[in-house]
Parts: C-alpha cells; structure tokens; sequence
C-alpha cells in the first residue's frame, strides 16, 4: 500500500538513495575486481578465478536486491520475509542470466574472449546463483 504523505516522485528517489548507500558497495566492489582482473589478464592465466567471481557476484547481487526490498517497506508497506528473500533470489537469477547475455554481447561485438563455451556460461550462471542460495539461507536480517 503506497503511503500518501510524500510525493511519489521524493518516494522514489529516497528509496534508490537509502539503497545505494546501504548496499551498493557490495555488487560495486566485485564488479571492480572483475574489471581489475580482466585488465591484468587475471582470467586468461588463472581461468578458475571465475568461479569465485561470479559466485560472490551472487552474493553481492542478492544482498543488494534484499536491502533494495526492505527498504520498500519504508515507503509502500511490508512484505512478508520469504516473499522478499524469492524475490531478491528471483531478481539475481534475472540479474545472472542478463550478465551472460553482456558477456556474450560483448564477445560477439568486440572480440573479446570473456566466454569460453557453454559450459563455461552453465557455470557462471549456476556459481552464481548458488551464491545467491547461499545467502538466501545465511542472511537473517529482514
């Protein structure tokens, strides 16, 4: 239920606000050492360092998405705890799905080389989103 004592528009932008300060840091701080290995050729010399990537990207994605999703009840009301632990579990697989349509993208237009096969896109996704149950199961705060 919307709470009608702000105006919409200020509803909005204090949530994306309270929620780039809470949280932004996380999915910002793998995202750099993503950026930081590809420009060292971390991933050509140590290909395994993937894995950890894109499992703590999960991690980070899906405390990102729990905190944007309590922070709705600050403006619109509550939701019941399993609702927003799927729904940001349910907002990360999206997110995962959409990084390997980036990571494709990208080799398709540019040349690059961040997508070594099939198997290697199957297994970003499901490290990925086996962070994303591993915090689901870990994080308690609502």
């Amino acid at each position: 239920m919307l709470r009608t004592s702000m105006n919409p528009r200020k509803q909005l932008f204090d949530w994306i606000a309270v929620t780039l300060r809470e949280a932004a840091w996380a999915p910002a701080s793998v995202f750099g050492f993503y950026l930081m290995g590809l420009m060292i050729n971390l991933y050509d010399r140590f290909p395994y360092m993937d894995i950890p990537t894109h499992f703590m990207g999960g991690v980070t994605i899906t405390y990102f998405y729990r905190s944007a999703i309590r922070n709705l009840d600050r403006f619109f009301g509550g939701l019941p705890l399993p609702v927003r632990v799927l729904f940001a579990f349910t907002c990360t697989g999206t997110t995962v799905v959409l990084w390997e349509f980036y990571e494709n993208a990208f080799d398709y237009l540019f040349g690059t080389h961040m997508v070594r096969g099939l198997e290697d896109t199957i297994s970003d996704m499901f490290f990925g989103l086996l962070g994303a149950l591993v915090l689901s199961l870990v994080y308690r705060r609502k």
